[in-house]
């Protein structure tokens, strides 16, 4: 019987991590089509609620960049024992294709907000979803 072979965990939390970022600013660009930005909460004047739009669009990005770094780190943790079916692998390597290039399609396309407040949003983005992916990584090696 062939021997388990482990990863480091720094290398799975850090594939989990940039997976997770690259999901997050993926529904970032996409939630950008749709009228889900970021940058509303800029806009908007200092007696004014937060437009739900950028509500909306905070508790997504976290969301996933959460549970794009969790399950990334799970799957990696058992793709390093073998424990993964080829059929799996290759329905979740197309799944992620697709989510990717959608998102390089939303972000060819010229931005309906203006540049100050998209660098922010994008930003913001990366920021909420690097911290959001890290802690779904820490807490999925953690648990395995």
């Amino acid at each position: 019987m062939a021997e388990t072979t482990y990863f480091p965990r720094r290398l799975i939390l850090a594939g989990a991590m940039i997976s997770g970022v690259l999901l997050a600013l993926a529904v970032h660009m996409l939630g950008v089509r749709y009228g889900l930005d970021l940058g509303g909460l800029w806009r908007g004047g200092s007696g004014d609620f937060m437009p739900a739009g950028a509500a909306i669009a905070w508790w997504l990005i976290a969301t996933v960049g959460f549970s794009g770094g969790y399950f990334t780190a799970a799957l990696m943790d058992s793709a390093a024992a073998g424990q993964i079916p080829p059929r799996m692998r290759q329905f979740l390597i197309a799944v992620g294709v697709l989510v990717l290039a959608g998102a390089g399609q939303a972000a060819s396309a010229p931005s309906p907000i203006p540049t100050i407040s998209g660098v922010l949003a994008g930003l913001a983005a990366l920021c909420l979803g690097a911290a959001m992916a890290f802690c779904g990584a820490y807490f999925a090696l953690r648990k395995a």
